[in-house]
């Protein structure tokens, strides 16, 4: 998957990513970096607004593991369990998103587990960064279930 297939494929199904302007600008085994303008994403102080820094920090956390289970040819259906946030500076302007595992090892761990019992748990980091310098961090747990052929 592209970085532009994907990003059309979420705004054709998540339409709130769409409103955010929302765009892919890699996708690796090591991560997703997502995109996101301030304009549509700005509060009352003329800085990024939270529940935005925070969805687009989630979006690349999902993103990643959704491509990387992809690319190995597991179907799955993914979905957050539990996240925590956390906002060290405002954000004044095109920002980005910057998924990663806690563990690399813990990839392997994640899809024997989704293989054998069809069900499995990843946690995943998120830096986000603004003009590049680290702005907040976020660390959620997703969870697959194993859709068969």
């Amino acid at each position: 998957m592209t970085p532009k297939q994907l990003e059309l494929y979420l705004h054709q199904h998540i339409p709130l990513t769409n409103a955010m302007q929302i765009s892919i600008l890699e996708i690796a085994n090591e991560g997703v970096v997502v995109s996101a303008p301030l304009a549509p994403n700005i509060n009352h102080r003329d800085t990024v607004f939270g529940g935005s820094a925070s969805a687009v920090a989630i979006l690349a956390a999902w993103a990643f593991v959704h491509t990387r289970l992809l690319s190995e040819g597991i179907k799955s259906r993914l979905v957050i369990q539990r996240n925590k946030m956390e906002y060290d500076l405002p954000i004044d302007g095109t920002f980005t998103a910057h998924s990663s595992l806690v563990n690399p090892l813990d990839w392997d761990k994640f899809t024997q587990t989704l293989q054998r019992r069809g069900r499995a748990r990843i946690t995943i980091l998120c830096v986000l960064k603004y003009q590049g310098q680290e702005v907040g961090h976020f660390e959620g747990q997703f969870v697959a279930m194993k859709i068969d052929d």
